[in-house]
């Protein structure tokens, strides 16, 4: 995470989003009011995803079980299989 000001945010705009969206970099800019986050957008994509998949009852554990299976006791997805 890079920390700035939001002067010297405003001076190098252009270098901070690529640090962003290039590198995945999360810029803190503070403010006499407060902080704000700068991040790219398809971080800030996978985290509300994750967010949301975590607000399932149950979801959490299930996943965390499935890190139990052996990759070979995995059945493979087949598009053609009705669901």
């Amino acid at each position: 995470m890079t920390n700035t000001n939001a002067t010297n945010f405003r001076q190098n705009a252009f270098a901070y989003f690529d640090q962003a969206v290039v590198y995945g970099d999360v810029i803190n800019v503070s403010t006499k009011n407060g902080n704000a986050i700068v991040m790219s957008e398809e971080d800030y994509r996978g985290m509300t995803e994750t967010l949301y998949l975590a607000s399932i009852p149950g979801m959490t554990e299930s996943i965390l079980a499935s890190r139990e299976e052996k990759t070979e006791d995995c059945q493979s997805f087949d598009p053609s299989e009705d669901w």
